[in-house]
Parts: structure tokens; sequence; C-alpha cells
């Protein structure tokens, strides 16, 4: 066995059967507030759960351009939430990051 070799396995070893480390920040409950409770209620929810939701809520009453997927066209719900009526999927988080209380 090579000295790599030995390495590789006692690595493999070493992190057999441990769960990968899960960053605390994002499962820590956050408390929506302002136009975001229109969409996913108030209960306080970790920021990953927040944004499945978002996306739920924009799938389910397809808000989705058809022509470009990228963009979500503001319904009378989340009009209040961009600011405006359309915006990228890249400036959602912006966008609901700002009515999450910790």
């Amino acid at each position: 066995m090579t000295t790599s070799t030995k390495s590789a396995a006692k690595t493999t070893k070493a992190t057999e059967g441990k769960k990968p480390a899960v960053n605390s920040a994002f499962m820590k409950p956050v408390t929506p507030t302002g136009p975001l409770v229109a969409i996913i209620g108030a209960t306080p929810m970790p920021r990953t759960e927040v944004t499945k939701k978002v996306w739920e809520y924009i799938k389910s009453n397809n808000l989705q351009n058809p022509q470009n997927k990228r963009m979500i066209v503001a319904d009378a719900k989340l009009q209040p939430l961009f600011g405006k009526p359309e915006a990228t999927m890249f400036e959602l988080t912006k966008f609901v990051s700002q009515y999450l209380k910790a």
C-alpha cells in the first residue's frame, strides 16, 4: 500500500458513520414579518424552510414568467414583498431576508 493510499484509507475510516456538519445559522428558527406573513404565515421556521415555502407559493400560483423562468411575476401578495411588478429569482433572497426576524 502506498503512502497516499494509506492516508486515504485513514480519512475514509475516520469519517465513516459521522453526519456532515450542519450550519446551525440556517437551522435557527426565524419569524416572518410584514408582507411575508401573507405568503407563508407567521410561524417561526428555519431560513431554508422559508425559501422552500416561498418557492412553493410561486410555483403553485404559476408566477414564473413562461418565456424566462428566472423572472417571478408579482401577484397581489408578492407585490408588497418585492416593491415592483417583477423580480429575478436571484433577488428573491434579498427581498425575503428583510422580512425575517431572528
